[in-house]
């Protein structure tokens, strides 16, 4: 004990000098280093809600800084909305939420035939949405070979499977059992079409340099709202499933790039003849509106 404090009583100083120079060089690095990840994506908390901590690293080391400007690009022009009289307005209001109202989730399809040009309809009706930035950042991908259906089933059962005796926690399990789900997923053999909705996590211009992408997943499940409208205002059905663990996979059997992630899988179809659904009830105006 005697000898460190010897020790410190005649070289405190250079201690104390190495430590001050040890935090100024660790500031000065942050400083020139970690800026122009700072300066990257401070201005922009959404592109950070939208990635995963893996493409939010793949993206720190190769997205523009400078994205592309719309608003210095395209021109602006007038618009005209058709106005409806009150009486009108609330008749349209009525008969649409009346059309909503009659959507459920079905998970017994029907193999009958719906036209492809329906379903391309669906899809362009859902690339009306809003996006931000306007950077429209959906891929929908409509499957209707049959052998290709099946890979799908086959890969989303294996990851099901998985969720349903490992992964998933009993109380969800529990909570599923009234809707008499399990890790089986037959619809997708049967309904005529399966829309596998991927999300774009960035773009991808014409020399092959990134684009930024912002609020990429909301503007994904917003979009994915107005397939369902649309979807029911065709008389078909869906069901909105998530393949938990089976992206990856699923996008690489579909070619997908590394750019893409899935979000959602939707089968699309008539409901087999003896489709049935839980005898659900949805909250009430009240439960779901706040007026101020």
């Amino acid at each position: 004990m005697g000898v460190l404090v010897s020790f410190l009583d005649e070289y405190w100083s250079h201690l104390l000098g190495a430590l001050v120079g040890f935090v100024v060089a660790k500031l000065f690095c942050q400083r020139v280093f970690g800026g122009e990840r700072k300066r990257r994506f401070s201005y922009d908390p959404a592109r950070r809600l939208d990635l995963d901590e893996e493409e939010w690293q793949d993206q720190d080391e190769g997205t523009s800084t400078d994205p592309l400007s719309v608003e210095d690009t395209t021109e602006h022009i007038p618009y005209r909305l058709q106005r409806y009289k009150e009486k009108e307005m609330f008749r349209r209001a009525v008969e649409f939420y009346r059309l909503m109202d009659d959507r459920r989730t079905i998970r017994m399809f029907s193999d009958e035939a719906v036209p492809l040009g329906v379903v391309e309809t669906l899809v362009k009706t859902a690339g009306t949405s809003p996006s931000g930035a306007h950077t429209q950042p959906w891929t929908y991908v409509v499957v209707q070979d049959y052998s290709l259906k099946h890979r799908v089933r086959l890969i989303v059962e294996e990851e099901e499977e998985i969720n349903y005796r490992k992964r998933m926690s009993a109380t969800w399990v529990k909570d599923l059992e009234k809707l008499r789900t399990t890790w089986e997923k037959p619809y997708l053999d049967h309904a005529p079409y399966l829309i596998l909705v991927f999300k774009q996590a960035y773009g991808v211009g014409p020399n092959g340099e990134r684009l930024n992408h912002y609020y990429s997943e909301i503007s994904v499940s917003i979009s994915v709202g107005i397939l369902l409208a649309a979807i029911q205002n065709a008389g078909l059905v869906t069901v909105t499933s998530t393949p938990l663990n089976a992206g990856p996979a699923l996008r690489t059997l579909l070619g997908r790039p590394a750019n893409e992630k899935l979000l959602l899988l939707l089968p699309v179809g008539y409901p087999s003849h003896n489709a049935t659904v839980p005898n659900l009830r949805r909250k009430s105006l009240k439960d779901i509106m706040v007026v101020m």
